[in-house]
């Protein structure tokens, strides 16, 4: 069992890159996109995956979900809009993104608005997936209590039986949100934890960027 002490010991020194503002794309939807080419470049696993946090009431809350799309207007994921997240975003449509690529010694923070995309979108993707994924949306009602994992097995089962003749229609309650950024900080680890910390800031429709201190 570790102790706090061999916890409190584990340190890196990062040397594999530098975030300068003469190499930073002055649009970060563009800067996202080359660092997110480099991560599957790196052949890092589910390099798309990200942390969102959303607020309901005065309490925060997080999970990972898996980035579907990178538009000019901003970021787009799927899932299931009357699971908490989808509660909490209907509350406060505030949020937070958050993706570490730690092959690379990155991280981006993203903190935007999020609101829902065309229900046509939504069934381009919702379509695209596999068979067994369109059905698992179907019969999920996700966030909500589940007796057992053979309760959800059975249901999975029995809906497997019944799209042997008919086709999946996309449920109404799943689709894409899109977060459309304010804010967005590139950050490369630099040795002797003097990262490089570029923050873009959308001030009156145009972006500007500040160098933050690590």
């Amino acid at each position: 069992m570790a102790h706090n002490d061999d916890i409190a010991a584990l340190r890196m020194d990062y040397r594999k890159a530098e975030l300068l503002e003469k190499d930073a794309d002055p649009n970060p939807i563009h800067q996202f996109r080359l660092w997110f080419d480099n991560a599957m470049m790196a052949e890092i696993p589910e390099p798309n995956a990200m942390c969102l946090s959303t607020v309901y009431g005065d309490k925060p809350d997080s999970r990972i979900v898996l980035l579907k799309a990178i538009k000019e207007e901003g970021f787009v994921f799927f899932t299931n809009y009357h699971s908490s997240k989808g509660i909490q975003i209907e509350a406060n449509p505030n949020v937070a993104l958050n993706i570490v690529w730690l092959e690379l010694e990155r991280q981006i923070r993203i903190n935007g608005v999020i609101s829902k995309i065309s229900a046509e979108e939504s069934d381009h993707y919702f379509y695209s997936r596999p068979l067994e994924s369109q059905i698992g949306a179907i019969v999920s009602t996700q966030s909500e209590r589940l007796s057992s994992r053979e309760a959800l097995e059975q249901a999975m089962a029995d809906a497997l039986e019944k799209y042997k003749t008919e086709s999946p229609v996309r449920p109404a309650h799943w689709g894409g949100y899109i977060v459309k950024p304010v804010e967005i900080e590139f950050w490369q680890g630099r040795t002797s934890r003097l990262h490089d910390r570029l923050q873009y800031q959308l001030i009156n429709g145009q972006w500007e960027i500040v160098r933050l201190y690590p």
